[in-house]
């Protein structure tokens, strides 16, 4: 069976910390929809992030990652370790 690897892409990404939500905004430019909000511990807030697959949910730790096409997405923090390493 043919393999194959993947290309190296340098991404850009932040962390959802559960009181950042204004950032995430401005790095995606457009409001994000934060649920939870009222509750008074951060780390049960959510984002609602529009992807190119429809809303999907982004909690504490996960990182949110602009795509080679400007999409934005979120990821697992234990994936975007496996996955991706710092720029220098």
């Amino acid at each position: 069976m043919p393999q194959f690897r993947k290309r190296p892409v340098v991404i850009e990404a932040e962390q959802f910390t559960g009181v950042n939500a204004e950032q995430i905004s401005d790095f995606m430019g457009r409001g994000v929809g934060l649920l939870n909000d009222d509750n008074p511990d951060s780390t049960e807030r959510k984002l609602m992030i529009d992807t190119l697959e429809g809303t999907m949910i982004a909690s504490v730790g996960d990182w949110i990652i602009k795509g080679v096409k400007g999409e934005f997405y979120p990821c697992k923090p234990d994936i975007f370790a496996a996955t991706y390493e710092p720029v220098a």
